[in-house]
């Protein structure tokens, strides 16, 4: 089944990761669902965007980090810190008793999520062989899927029928269960930590942590909260930058680097990380419309509407397990080629889809998307492990995890910004081409009131306006809407598009198989021997 290293339980190892690594993910998802009567129940409406920006920040600041100091201290120690943290974080958000507490606990809890996610990953490397990965890694790569699918459900669920504590509660036991698998099963596992004398960099962590906060702040409120021509945005800006430089002087010379920028020499590390940005930028950021399209254009009702990515994550949990297997057959290359190509053509085809689109064309265009992202993602972190020493896992990996998180933070921020400038073009436009004076004054006042407009969609009523005229301004929004979709898809295709190309440049590089490893091992047992008895 895996490696069967001395002190090391591989059956309970994996039990304990798919627990973990599940619960963990479907945090991310099950949260969304319950948020109208969490802030119902707290007063938070002002703040509560924080409920999931505090988790995001704090998540992924701690995994570059996490990542080294599992190098040097060994993944059991961590993980099981992080699963302690996570616990008691979930326990506190369940305790809150208004907005403010639950996202400083939101941000207590993410740190514990940050630091399960890679380090999972990393455990996987350790304990399988190449080859064993590639069969392994897809199936861990549908978790997160099957935790998109199940969250949005579980978390109605648990709301409707227990009470939206119980979202947070329900982590506890699993966490714990999860913790004690892998107390068990990777008994010693510390012994193949470092001895020599430890040299944690300490500056080089007070310097990525601000700049990676600073970054994140940015993204996630430019635009909204301040200008992005702002002295405010700058400043934030401008401090994320220069932290990030003086970040990269100091791993130039740090004795252990956080990360270790010599990495990127290496063909596979900086394609693979350059692809997983990519993925984010165009992947997540436009995949977050595809809910609110069905929704506003199609008409599904908003529980539909929830479970929308459902056929787009069963394709990819598909072809995750299936992109394993293809690997042990093809090049990374080419699995990643056929992945973007795919993902691309996804991508095309929802840029197609209009005001005469039905469910069933939406739901098929997303399961190609969805074959594509399977391919692609659990690829990328095979490759990375493929090319290095157990001994660098927990850095190459989670500096896998953290390119791809600020690649979707990223594109989020740039696809939102594009989805906006283009309703207010599309709506000026709309008016320009309507005769009916009344009606054209309506779109033109709306124009540029882009967060009223997805709230005429679902609610038409909203609109104070005689019956025909009325139709003609809905009609005119959803038009506005429908070509904005577009354009972010096509936006998002220009990302892909860029990814096809570092794909075909990764090189001729492909896992080997176990039968040939062991040859090589023999070779060079072999080769010693006679250098021995020269």
């Amino acid at each position: 089944m895996g490696i069967q290293e001395k002190g090391i339980n591989t059956r309970l190892v994996i039990t304990g990761l798919i627990i973990g690594m599940f619960f963990s993910a479907l945090e991310q998802t099950i949260v969304g669902t319950a948020m109208p009567t969490i802030i119902a129940e707290l007063n938070g409406f002002k703040i509560f965007a924080w409920v999931t920006t505090a988790y995001m920040i704090t998540s992924t600041t701690i995994v570059p980090i996490v990542g080294k100091l599992s190098d040097i201290y060994g993944r059991r120690s961590l993980y099981l810190l992080g699963t302690i943290i996570f616990i008691i974080g979930s326990g506190l958000c369940a305790t809150a008793t208004n907005m403010e507490q639950l996202v400083l606990y939101r941000g207590l809890q993410g740190i514990g999520g940050g630091m399960i996610m890679p380090l999972s990953q990393t455990i996987i490397g350790d304990i399988f062989t190449a080859e064993q990965r590639a069969k392994w890694q897809g199936i861990f790569g549908g978790l997160f899927g099957l935790s998109s699918v199940i969250g949005p459900f579980l978390g109605g669920l648990i709301v409707d029928h227990i009470s939206w504590h119980w979202i947070f509660l329900i982590n506890v036991p699993f966490g714990l269960l999860s913790a004690l698998l892998i107390f068990a099963g990777l008994k010693n596992e510390n012994a193949a930590a470092k001895k020599e004398k430890v040299n944690i960099d300490y500056l080089g962590i007070i310097t990525l942590i601000p700049a990676i906060v600073l970054l994140l702040l940015g993204l996630t409120f430019g635009g909204d909260k301040f200008a992005w021509t702002s002295a405010k945005s700058f400043l934030i800006f401008g401090g994320a930058i220069v932290l990030f430089v003086i970040f990269g002087f100091i791993e130039k010379k740090a004795v252990e680097p956080i990360l270790d920028l010599s990495f990127f020499k290496n063909r596979i590390f900086a394609t693979m990380n350059g692809l997983g940005f990519l993925l984010g930028l165009g992947m997540f950021g436009a995949i977050m419309f595809v809910p609110m399209y069905m929704q506003g254009i199609l008409g599904v009702s908003p529980t539909q509407a929830g479970s929308t990515m459902t056929p787009m994550m069963i394709a990819m949990i598909a072809a995750s397990i299936i992109g394993g297997q293809l690997l042990l057959r093809f090049s990374f290359r080419s699995v990643l080629t056929a992945g973007m190509l795919l993902a691309g053509l996804g991508f095309y085809l929802m840029s197609t889809m209009g005001l005469d689109s039905n469910e069933f064309t939406a739901y098929a265009y997303m399961v190609v998307l969805g074959l594509g992202m399977g391919l692609v993602m659990p690829t990328l972190m095979i490759a990375i492990q493929n090319e290095f020493p157990k001994s660098q896992l927990g850095t190459v990996t989670s500096a896998s995890t953290f390119f791809r998180s600020i690649g979707g933070t990223i594109g989020i921020t740039i696809l939102n910004s594009v989805m906006n400038h283009s309703l207010e073009t599309k709506m000026a436009d709309v008016a320009k081409s309507t005769d009916n004076p009344v009606a054209h004054g309506a779109l033109q006042t709306l124009s540029d009131k882009t967060d009223a407009l997805f709230g005429l969609l679902i609610n038409p009523g909203l609109l104070k306006l005689p019956g025909d005229i009325q139709k003609i301004v809905i009609h005119g929004i959803e038009t506005a809407w429908s070509e904005s979709f577009t354009t972010v898809f096509l936006t998002g295709l220009i990302f892909i598009a860029i990814g096809v190309l570092v794909a075909l440049s990764v090189g001729k590089g492909r896992i080997k198989k176990d039968n040939e490893l062991n040859q090589e091992k023999e070779q060079q047992e072999k080769s010693f021997g006679q250098e021995a008895t020269e």
